[in-house]
């Protein structure tokens, strides 16, 4: 089978798992809006989850933060900019040449609750481009499904593999970061999940209920390119100026 076939496939495997989790979800009630799909899940816990996160070692430790604009997530971001952390998190689809928002609770004017919204983060954050990014001490995603070898399954659209490419070429995200997914526990699987070269594992997985230690998380070394097509490199200006001269 071509390789282009192949992730064709794990794609179609990637999806499967995603309708599940999100029917699981549902079916349990275990979101805070009408349905888990299409999107990272909103799960019900989040605040539990970024308090087992906060009393972590690991958390502690960090003081750059690159965190997911998620609204699961939105509790985490709170906690780390009320804690004095330097957050930064994407633009929406990177669709601007400067494609981060860089959130310094030193100088934001208005509470940290309400900076780590990212719409609030939108209007008072200002947008920097890679080079102005400080190393990371700490990546924190949303998933889909995740597993306890550290395998995440995002909802789909590919651009928290790509924020991580950038940053890992950029020698922003190296060996000692590390990579958290906060979850619900019924979006964790005891079952060996599809995946690419492109797709970084997670450190740890938190929980409402439990810190989940993974060991050896898979590293992408950076982008890869003959995962991207034309169209979403013309897409996002910070891909369409580093890419290769023949496009690929």
């Amino acid at each position: 089978m071509k390789e282009a076939d192949v992730r064709t496939q794990v794609d179609k495997d990637k999806q499967r798992v995603r309708e599940r989790v999100w029917d699981l979800l549902d079916a349990e009630g275990a979101v805070l809006t009408a349905t888990a799909h299409g999107r990272i899940p909103n799960f019900k816990g989040s605040e539990t989850a970024a308090d087992r996160l906060g009393d972590l070692t690991a958390w502690r430790d960090a003081h750059v933060i690159k965190a997911v604009p998620d609204k699961a997530q939105l509790p985490v971001r709170a906690r780390a900019l009320a804690e004095g952390k330097t957050v930064f998190m994407a633009v929406p689809k990177l669709a601007d040449p400067r494609p981060f928002y860089l959130l310094d609770p030193a100088v934001l004017p208005v509470p940290p609750q309400e900076a780590a919204s990212s719409k609030i983060a939108a209007t008072v954050a200002p947008q920097v481009d890679v080079a102005d990014l400080q190393p990371v001490d700490m990546v924190v995603v949303g998933s889909v499904a995740v597993n306890r070898a550290g395998v995440r399954i995002g909802k789909g659209a590919g651009y928290s593999d790509l924020e991580f490419a950038l940053l890992m070429e950029a020698g922003l995200i190296s060996d000692r970061t590390v990579v958290v997914s906060t979850v619900h526990s019924l979006q964790v699987l005891d079952e060996e999940l599809p995946s690419t070269d492109h797709d970084f594992g997670m450190d740890l997985i938190v929980t409402p209920d439990e810190v989940i230690s993974c060991s050896s998380p898979h590293r992408p070394a950076g982008l890869v390119w003959e995962h991207l097509d034309s169209a979403k490199i013309a897409a996002i200006p910070v891909l369409a100026a580093r890419a290769p001269a023949n496009g690929r």
